[in-house]
């Protein structure tokens, strides 16, 4: 089965916006696993305006199911996953100061960049995944560079599937299938929901992970986050 990973970047971004400790990231972390998700991802940013770094370090002694740190890799994200050393490092190619990402890796512009970086953590037993759009050339110098999955940028998904679902999916499709010829595993996040969930684990099945948060904790804020866990992981099953 396709497992899902909470990503709890916006309920540091609540703590954050009364200064206090509420709600509690840890706590909630805790809380996701005990309702049924498979993984925690994280997305660390230097200005720490969602997940601190501080939370990170404290979250290795709480997940007891994967754990994903997801980021952009210069020396401070580098150093927090060596120090960390989580289940997974997810490289993402956005700057410092982007909103949320929104581009997967031009793999073949950045090969010897992300070789250099993959030295850094495969020694260290952390499984890499590289961020990546659909192109089969990219998934491809993933798998040169040494990666060990790719988690498909999936927003385009999204956003076209309300209009055609069929012609939304169908370059991922094919991404997915090439990725599994080629010996990499396959993860998905971005905009993913209750809406368009189900209908991409169909069309993908060898899916390994998908990472949602931002719409996995608004629909919680209607259905409860246990409720809310089990709806998503119910569109996951084979």
């Amino acid at each position: 089965m396709t497992k899902l990973s909470v990503n709890i970047n916006k309920i540091a971004v609540i703590r954050n916006s009364r200064g206090s400790n509420v709600p509690d990231v840890l706590k909630v972390a805790a809380d996701c696993e005990r309702f049924g998700a498979d993984g925690i991802t994280v997305h660390p940013r230097p200005d720490e305006r969602h997940i601190r770094y501080s939370d990170v370090t404290a979250l290795k002694g709480i997940v007891t199911t994967e754990f994903n740190i997801e980021g952009y890799p210069e020396k401070k994200f580098i150093d927090l996953v060596k120090l960390v050393k989580p289940h997974q490092v997810t490289l993402v190619p956005d700057p410092p100061d982007a909103l949320t990402s929104n581009a997967g890796w031009d793999t073949v512009k950045n090969e010897a960049f992300l070789a250099e970086i993959l030295k850094e953590f495969k020694p260290l037993g952390i499984r890499v995944s590289v961020f990546v759009d659909t192109a089969l050339r990219n998934i491809e110098y993933a798998k040169r560079v040494g990666a060990d999955r790719v988690e498909l940028y999936t927003e385009p998904y999204a956003h076209f599937y309300p209009q055609d679902r069929e012609k939304a999916v169908e370059g991922f499709a094919v991404a997915g299938k090439y990725a599994a010829e080629i010996g990499l595993g396959l993860n998905a996040g971005h905009d993913l929901s209750l809406l368009n969930l189900k209908y991409l684990k169909e069309k993908l099945p060898m899916l390994d992970e998908v990472s949602i948060g931002h719409a996995l904790i608004s629909d919680a804020l209607y259905y409860g986050l246990e409720n809310t866990i089990q709806m998503y992981k119910r569109l996951l099953l084979d």
